[in-house]
C-alpha cells in the first residue's frame, strides 16, 4: 500500500516575515500534516518563519524559483506576484516562478507599496489568515 505524500505548501514572504511567520503558526496548528517549505526573500524573513516551525526554508531568488516547482500550494503577500515588490525584494524571476507554477496560488490581498487591490475589503492580517487557511482546507479536501 502505497503512503500519500503530505500536502506541500510553500510560504514565501519578505520584509521582516511577519505575515509568513503568522501563516507557518496557522497553518501548523490547523493542519498540523502538511509539509511547510518557507522561503525569505531576506534571511530575516526566512529566520522568522524557520522559529515559527516551518519544514524547511530557505532564501532568495532561486529558492523561490526551485521551490515553486514542487509546490502544491503557495501562500503569500499579493506581491510575490509582482515584480519590484515588496520594496524591490522580488525579482522578475520570482514573480514569473510563482506565476508559471502549477501550484494553486493564495494571495494575500497587502494594500501596501502602491499595490492596491480594489473591491477588496481592508481587513486585518489575522482576518486574512483565517480565510488563507479556510482557502487551505478547501484544497485539501
Amino acid at each position: 500500500m502505497k503512503q500519500e505524500e503530505p500536502l506541500h505548501i510553500l510560504i514565501i514572504d519578505g520584509q521582516g516575515g511577519k505575515i509568513g511567520k503568522q501563516l507557518v503558526e496557522a497553518v501548523k496548528a490547523t493542519l498540523p500534516k502538511v509539509l511547510i517549505t518557507a522561503i525569505g526573500t531576506n534571511s530575516i524573513a526566512t529566520a522568522n518563519m524557520v522559529k515559527a516551525g516551518a519544514e524547511q526554508a530557505a532564501t532568495g531568488e532561486n529558492a523561490v524559483i526551485v521551490g515553486c516547482r514542487t509546490a502544491d500550494i503557495i501562500i503569500g503577500p499579493i506581491g510575490i506576484v509582482i515584480a519590484d515588490a515588496l520594496l524591490g525584494e522580488v525579482t522578475s524571476a520570482m514573480a514569473v516562478a510563482v506565476g508559471q507554477s502549477r501550484a494553486k496560488k493564495i494571495l494575500i490581498p497587502i494594500n501596501k507599496c502602491n499595490h492596491i487591490i480594489v473591491g477588496v475589503p481592508d481587513l486585518s492580517v489575522t482576518s486574512l489568515i483565517q480565510k488563507t487557511l479556510e482557502t487551505i482546507k478547501s484544497f485539501a479536501e
